[in-house]
């Protein structure tokens, strides 16, 4: 199956992703990115989120004054996140890998692994094709990775379950670590009855791939991208081997 196919299908979860997304925070979060991008002397102007899913750090971009294009491959989650995002913020259904806008910005930003839905280094190089052709110069681009230890030590080949009044899902993962891919079967059940506690369920899969820092920095490098930090997530060191997450900060030459 597809990344595309993957999004075209995150449909039923989309309706409880925030629900299950509430141990997140988010404020700080978006704390550490306006950080990175604030380190880029990009403190105002147009940033564009790649992936912005339900729009939790598209509308905080939007309240610290910055224009903000979201985009994203779920129409079910664009739906969500319109309903958060004030309506100056420009939504728009769009493959990252086909990205076209009207105009350059200043800025894009991917936060919560939206790169990992790649499926190889060569998807990576056509995100970081177009993303070049609309970024100023010494704009920024700023995403993060989940890291193959993260896929190895803690979701590796173990199911994960959530049980709500309204909602639960089982999260089933598997991690090949010779392709360092790994494959998500989420099922999610779904109150839509509550007098006769009916319940829907859904099943989607998904699949994410892990890229090593060296091979993202090549790609960038080789698209006209100076990677100035890969810092271990929300820290401003170097990864260890034991990050779970990291960030990178390229800026175009």
């Amino acid at each position: 199956m597809s990344w595309q196919e993957a999004f075209e299908i995150y449909g039923g979860f989309a309706e409880v992703y925030d629900k299950f997304m509430d141990n997140v925070s988010y404020d700080e979060w978006y704390a550490y990115l306006h950080k990175l991008l604030s380190g880029c002397g990009i403190s105002e102007g147009t940033v564009a989120e790649l992936a912005c899913g339900t729009g939790e750090i598209t509308k905080r971009l939007y309240a610290s004054g910055y224009q903000v294009i979201g985009l994203d491959l779920s129409e079910d989650m664009l739906t969500i996140a319109r309903e958060k995002c004030a309506d100056e913020v420009l939504l728009l259904y769009q493959d990252m890998r086909e990205l076209e806008l009207l105009e350059p910005v200043d800025a894009f930003v991917c936060a919560g692994d939206g790169i990992n839905y790649l499926d190889s280094l060569k998807e990576f190089e056509q995100v970081a094709k177009r993303v070049s052709a609309f970024l100023k110069k010494d704009g920024a681009f700023i995403f993060d990775l989940k890291t193959d230890y993260y896929f190895r030590e803690i979701v590796g080949n173990r199911t994960i379950t959530d049980n709500r009044e309204d909602a639960s899902y089982i999260w089933e993962n598997s991690y090949d670590e010779e392709r360092m891919r790994n494959e998500y079967l989420l099922t999610v059940y779904e109150l839509v009855d509550d007098e006769k506690d009916l319940f829907v369920r859904s099943d989607e899969i998904h699949y994410q791939q892990v890229f090593s820092a060296d091979d993202i920095k090549d790609v960038l490098e080789k698209n006209g991208f100076a990677v100035e930090h890969i810092y271990e997530a929300f820290s401003e060191h170097e990864p260890t081997g034991a990050a779970e997450r990291i960030y990178v900060v390229a800026r175009q030459g």
